[in-house]
């Protein structure tokens, strides 16, 4: 065994994260064919290759057993053989002749952040060498509770990711309230997440190629958001077959199709709907029950005022998307997306059925576009270039005939974007990605009632400037790997400049363990508050709002991890602690629901943890167990100095098992959790017009607990016709789950307990044809 060590890269590492060096292996294994060789690992990594027979049946080569990861395995091969090894993505690999000027020597761009554990926690998940897990929904296994792959609901099993009441449109990383995410679709940021006012992912996932997610360590071209980022990508490559389908569950129907307009242009388009304002389902029972108990629409039967409600609820989502090769060095894509919320509700009391008592709509919906541009200047180094517009409008209207009373309520964001990146390629274990970003958002709210008459109009705009710059490096082994990274952001509303550093890195060693350091500072300038809990209805509460560094300051967040991963023989274990610091929150952003409610007063939290997982696979078995601990505390100064966050989960426990066999799925698991914490009232009141509190948040709701399975069976519905029926039920038990509880005065002074439920026994079903 003997070290070889580069200087450049040498001194580059001391700079900036050590000294790290690479060994090779000597051998004396015996010559074997290379076709036996591509079968054994295809066995040991659940890989695919594609090859001409005519390229490898003559070779013959000595395999060291050594070579115990596949990227080590391939880098062999690609010297011993003089044939490329092009991963398509996490599964195939293309096996293709080195042509002439492939041989020269020369630095070409790589992919460094490459894959490190395969089927993480299922088939379709991966975890990276920097920190981020990638879901392929393309290769999706199957999931507890699910029969599809809901993007959204699919990070949530990932530790530390949850959503303390049940919404994928309130996904809490690490502490963090789901405005704090950034979450892109096709690199343009989305304000909207879900359908159902958050219940279902606004994604379709059967055109969606990868989904990316980091909770630390985060690249330097991503910014404002200062928890976790999801990255949602659809294919940038034209495909050789065209490839469609349809299917439908108990909610909705859906169909996408992927085809050629000719032979360098290609159009994906995607499209969904409801069914649910011609037909109710039990899927649909459950999930309208969840979302409107406890809101203004809710609340409108009382024992002493019998009323009939009529809703009509409905849905939709599509996305087109264009890819254009200019040649074989530049490409041009442009994509838009649509998505649709609409609810009318109508009261009326059942003695005067022509008379209504109210009217209410209430519609969520977001428009947005982009035109990308791709040019690979040379075999070093990459441009690309986007220009995008995103609008989220949340409108809520209230009228009272008989009154003629009416109450409008409407908030918007404009978000326009352009950036510009490049990768330049310093030598093939070493990149230098570089670029400039620009964003003007504007955010307006509008509240109008006509009597007593009453308007307010607010509309804010922020301009941001942002240049990032960062290293990327990884070890020929593919044991090290480092990437470093600095995000400068100038708002020129403020006249101030913010740095933002980034760190992640990676080493392997003792074969079976890897040791992971990440860490990162960031800011935002959006974030979402809530001005009353009955704002649009009590449903979608939450209204975006621009920093104005006074009453609405920019937020700043600063977080350390550090992980142990080990992997072998099937098993993985995986342990980080982390400590994350949110600075600049608006106490009007937390949901408070108790003497805070009306407070704003700005302060910050402290959220320390450490995420453990373990999961085992033996052959078509898969299970695993996830445990997270944090504490999540508040400061604010001028309240009660340090208390428990509104969404301080202790303890969340997760335990699943898959099965797989020939065409057949099988899921079951069981998510359990902690109560998050409430304020309760005083014993003895002294104002009857006003709940007087007790110490914030010094009580626990009961624990949640959830059991989920489901089932997905696939088979040959026809010639070229591939067709997979699922069936699932969440919460089979149908445990009553409390996940919130305040108080409020009912009409006589009283005191009342609300206690807002999480979703009961809920089925679905669904039928899908691929084509």
């Amino acid at each position: 065994m003997f070290c070889k060590v580069n200087s450049f890269k040498t001194y580059f590492l001391i700079l900036i994260f050590g000294i790290s060096f690479h060994c090779l292996s000597q051998t004396n294994n015996e010559p074997k064919p290379l076709t036996e060789i591509l079968k054994a690992l295809e066995a040991k990594f659940d890989v695919k290759f594609s090859y001409a027979d005519d390229v490898i049946k003559s070779i013959s080569i000595e395999f060291p057993e050594s070579l115990i990861t596949l990227n080590a395995a391939l880098e062999y091969l690609e010297l011993k053989t003089q044939l490329k090894f092009n991963q398509l993505n996490s599964r195939f690999i293309a096996v293709k002749k080195l042509s002439s000027e492939n041989k020269v020597q020369e630095v070409q761009l790589q992919k460094l952040d490459e894959v490190f554990i395969e089927n993480y926690l299922t088939r379709g998940l991966a975890k990276k060498i920097d920190g981020t897990v990638e879901i392929s929904p393309q290769d999706f296994g199957i999931l507890p509770g699910l029969t599809e792959p809901d993007v959204l609901q699919t990070i949530q099993t990932l530790p530390g990711i949850t959503s303390i009441d049940e919404r994928i449109s309130n996904i809490n990383i690490r502490g963090g309230t789901n405005d704090q995410n950034l979450f892109l679709y096709d690199g343009i940021r989305m304000y909207q997440t879900g359908h159902f006012f958050g219940l279902i992912s606004a994604f379709n996932p059967y055109l969606t190629e990868q989904v990316n997610i980091s909770v630390n360590g985060t690249k330097a071209k991503y910014g404002n958001g200062i928890s976790g980022v999801i990255n949602i990508l659809n294919s940038d490559t034209i495909s050789e077959d065209s490839t469609s389908g349809a299917g439908f569950n108990l909610i909705s129907v859906d169909g996408f199709s992927k085809f050629q307009l000719s032979k360098n242009m290609e159009l994906q388009v995607s499209a969904r709907r409801s069914y649910t304002d011609a037909l109710l389902t039990p899927t649909y029972d459950s999930y309208f029950e969840r979302i409107f108990n406890n809101s203004e629409l809710g609340n409108n039967q009382t024992s002493t005022s019998q009323l009939q409600q009529n809703e009509r609820f409905f849905f939709y989502d599509a996305n087109i998307k264009l890819l254009y090769d200019i040649n074989d060095k530049s490409k041009i894509i442009a994509n838009a997306i649509t998505i649709f919320n609409q609810l009318d509700y109508d009261v009326n009391p059942t003695n005067t059925s022509t008379e209504l008592a109210t009217e209410s709509e209430l519609n969520q919906k977001s428009y947005a576009a982009s035109l990308g541009y791709q040019y690979n200047w040379s075999k070093s180094v990459n441009m690309s270039a986007q220009l995008y517009y995103s609008n989220y409008q949340l409108f809520g209207n209230n009228l009272i005939p008989s009154t003629t009373q009416e109450l409008i309520q409407k908030n918007e964001v404009i978000d326009i974007g352009a950036r510009i990146d490049f990768i330049k390629a310093l030598d093939k274990n070493l990149n230098l990605n570089f670029g400039y970003q620009f964003n003007e958002i504007g955010v307006s709210n509008l509240e109008d009632v006509s009597i007593p008459r009453f308007r307010s109009f607010v509309k804010e705009v922020i301009k941001t400037h942002n240049i990032y710059t960062e290293a990327e490096f990884t070890s020929n082994s593919k044991n090290t790997y480092g990437r470093i990274g600095l995000r400068g952001n100038y708002i020129d509303k403020f006249d101030e400049l913010l740095f933002e550093p980034r760190l992640a890195f990676s080493q392997k060693f003792l074969n079976n363990f890897r040791l992971e350091i990440l860490g990162e500072t960031r800011s935002q300038t959006i974030t979402q508050i809530i001005d009353l809990q009955q704002d649009f209805f009590g449903i979608e509460k939450r209204r975006w709002r621009l920093a104005d560094n006074s009453n609405v300051p920019i937020v700043k967040s600063n977080q350390f991890s550090v992980g142990l991963n080990y992997k072998k023989n099937g098993w993985l274990v995986s342990v980080e602690g982390f400590v994350k610091n949110v600075s600049g929150i608006s106490s009007r952003s937390q949901s408070f629901q108790n003497q805070f409610q009306f407070v704003n007063e700005i302060g910050d939290y402290d959220i320390k943890g450490i995420d453990f997982l373990l999961n085992k696979r033996i052959k078509n078995f898969n299970s695993w167990l996830s445990y997270s601990y944090s504490t999540n505390d508040f400061t604010f100064e001028n309240l009660n100095n340090t208390f428990p966050s509104n969404i301080d989960i202790r303890h969340l426990v997760s335990f699943s098992n898959t099965y797989e066999f020939d065409n057949l799925k099988l899921s079951a698991g069981i998510n359990w959790h902690s109560g998050r914490p409430y304020t309760q009232p005083l014993p003895g009141q002294i104002n009857p017009k006003i709940i007087a509190f007790d110490t914030p948040n010094g009580e626990r709701l009961p624990n949640y607990a959830r059991i989920d399975i489901s089932a997905i069976y696939d088979f040959q519905f026809a010639e070229n016709v591939h067709a997979e029926v699922g069936a699932s039920i969440w919460n089979v038990l149908d445990k009553e789950n409390i996940i919130n509880r305040f108080f409020t005065l009912d009409a006589n002074d009283n005191i009342v307990q609300n206690d807002e439920l999480a979703l009961g026994l809920t089925p679905n079903f669904s039928l899908r044809l691929k084509f």
